[in-house]
């Protein structure tokens, strides 16, 4: 089968690989309907060292299951799945406590722990907790709303919700890409009275204003600040949606806190320490957060795609086929699309 292998920054290539089979008795194998490729994919794409054996890349999918591992319960072959971007057995203690993307049996995709996503199939490790059916035909008009589901939609949540926002709050979030787009919704969806984005492309705004945006910050650092003190009436944003990762992101999400505020980091750190932790101590501004455990959020959030109430899979800006996957990493690194969408 052909999959996405990445040698090195810039060096992404598609390639013959064996095709995926079932190791173990609670695996499935998966072929590929739909993927993508995530913004978090873009920081191997410009700074991974070269390697001679490269890296499967991709972990956002949907897919019809072709086979099963003998231990498998709750899947049956033809069954139409969205695999979050984690595995997780379903039955540790923190799947129990909502965490999957600590389970004590699992890891990530495309990350060396299990095959890449962005490929013509795969083998899902600990399928009964990780992959769940969709109630719904592979052609259905919704799939790119219900691709959301296996990353960016859940970790927009994930951001809303380590971020506190609720009824009567004010939330800011700093990225206009696909997760902080989608952070929009879920502020929006949470029910915050007002939602500040922090962004300054043309198209991305369009969209976050139609997710619910009220308000619109073009300014960076201080002045961006500054900028949703004085929307805040002085006081700074209840709820902080960090969606980026960089130092200079996460600096401005903390000063965007209000005293007693919270910052909801779902970037991907790029650095070891977290910058301006004085400021955030002194104003009781809280930090949490990490990475989505979209697994736990998927039954909340598809019945609310299913029905109409939120359209995700509006992010994606561009379709391409799997021999394609190349140039879409190079759109997406250099902002010519939003979130690229894989069908292979």
């Amino acid at each position: 089968m052909r999959a996405t292998i990445m040698y090195g920054a810039g060096d992404v290539r598609i390639e013959n690989v064996p095709d995926p089979a079932v190791i173990e008795p609670t695996d499935a194998v998966v072929r590929v309907t739909r993927a993508c490729i995530c913004g978090s994919d873009l920081w191997p794409y410009k700074t991974r060292e070269h390697s001679e054996a490269g890296r499967a890349m991709g972990h956002e999918a949907i897919g019809i299951v072709e086979a099963v591992g003998a231990d498998v319960r709750t899947l049956n072959v033809g069954d139409l799945v969205v695999m979050p971007f984690a595995f997780s057995d379903g039955t540790c203690v923190f799947c129990h406590e909502g965490l999957q993307t600590s389970c004590v049996h699992g890891g990530f995709f495309g990350a060396g722990e299990a095959d890449g996503a962005q490929a013509e199939a795969l083998r899902v490790p600990q399928a009964d907790g990780t992959l769940v059916v969709l109630p719904v035909d592979e052609d259905d008009a919704l799939m790119p709303s219900l691709l959301t589901l296996s990353d960016v939609m859940g970790t927009g949540h994930h951001a809303a919700v380590a971020a506190e926002v609720g009824p009567g709050k004010t939330a800011a979030v700093v990225g206009d890409g696909a997760v902080g787009l989608c952070g929009v919704i879920a502020a929006k969806r949470l029910g915050a009275d007002q939602v500040i984005v922090l962004g300054r492309h043309t198209d991305r705004i369009a969209l976050a204003r139609e997710f619910g945006a009220t308000d619109i910050v073009s300014e960076r650092g201080d002045e961006a600040v500054e900028r949703v003190r004085e929307l805040t009436d002085g006081l700074g944003a209840h709820s902080v949606l960090e969606c980026v990762g960089l130092e200079q992101s996460t600096v401005t999400a903390l000063g965007l806190g209000r005293p007693g505020g919270t910052v909801g980091r779902v970037g991907v750190p790029q650095d070891e320490t977290m910058p301006a932790s004085r400021p955030a101590f002194y104003n009781n501004v809280a930090v949490s957060g990490g990475p989505a455990p979209v697994r736990a959020y998927i039954e909340e959030l598809l019945p609310d795609i299913l029905e109409g109430r939120i359209e995700p899979g509006r992010v994606f800006d561009r379709v391409i086929g799997l021999d394609e996957v190349p140039d879409g990493y190079r759109a997406m690194n250099e902002r010519e699309a939003i979130k690229v969408m894989v069908k292979p």
